[in-house]
């Protein structure tokens, strides 16, 4: 399950998105657009800079801004960088691997089969979903 952490992540780095590369955002502008506590939004935000998703500017114009353009961050950079690994157990992993000391035989082993199934299918989505698509206006279709 998205961690809530994860969740304000995606909300904070969405809101930078849409505002562009040009200018930083001030911390509490992120925390009002996003809805983010914004004491929470801070440590987010620090943890995301060590890892270079944002930059921080100091000063008067200061804020942050994307570490690279909203078109190469995907989903799935975000939540492994809160989350951790996007399995659901170590062993189907890709970032976190070891084997689960209850099996015998990984290559025989049906629960580990159906793991990395559904481990392929949530990284497929999460990693061809960018905060650029995100942060594009939504189009409401006509009835």
């Amino acid at each position: 399950m998205l961690s809530q952490k994860a969740r304000y992540a995606l909300h904070a780095l969405i809101v930078l998105a849409q505002r562009g590369d040009e200018q930083p955002v001030m911390i509490a502008d992120i925390a009002e657009e996003a809805r983010v506590p914004r004491k929470f939004l801070e440590q987010i935000l620090l943890g995301l800079k060590r890892r270079g998703i944002v930059q921080s500017m100091r000063g008067r114009a200061g804020g942050y801004k994307l570490g690279r353009p909203a078109k190469e961050i995907s989903f799935a950079d975000i939540i492994r960088e809160i989350d951790g690994p996007l399995a659901l157990s170590p062993c189907v992993s890709v970032t976190a691997y070891h084997k689960c000391p209850d099996c015998d035989d990984e290559a025989t082993c049906s629960i580990r089969k159906v793991l990395l199934a559904a481990r392929d299918a949530t990284a497929e989505i999460l990693e061809t979903r960018t905060l650029a698509q995100a942060a594009a206006p939504v189009r409401h279709r006509r009835p």
